[in-house]
């Protein structure tokens, strides 16, 4: 399979977005669905600000996606994709 520099160079950049476990915490957080910002924070214990900041990384890497409703700002997977990587990923460190 022949692949772009640009594409290779892109993916690189992918994986460095899950090089951090509050991410990949709160990634694994939405694998049961959408929820808001107060639920991630509180299901992870951490802050706010801590928790908008992380998202605001994954929602930049097309990692995860937004909806508001009224002041609320709900958080979910972007795609079946990422659903995929972070499951295959788990999948593979329990072996």
């Amino acid at each position: 399979m022949k692949v772009s520099e640009d594409t290779l160079y892109d993916a690189a950049e992918l994986f460095k977005v899950f090089g951090d476990s509050t991410r990949i915490r709160i990634l694994h957080y939405l694998l049961q669905g959408e929820k808001s910002v107060n639920e991630i924070a509180e299901a992870l214990t951490m802050n706010q600000s801590a928790i908008s900041h992380q998202l605001r990384i994954l929602k930049n890497s097309k990692l995860v996606r937004n909806r508001r409703d009224g002041k609320t700002i709900y958080y979910s997977l972007d795609d079946d994709h990422v659903y995929n990587i972070i499951r295959l990923g788990i999948e593979h460190v329990e072996e």
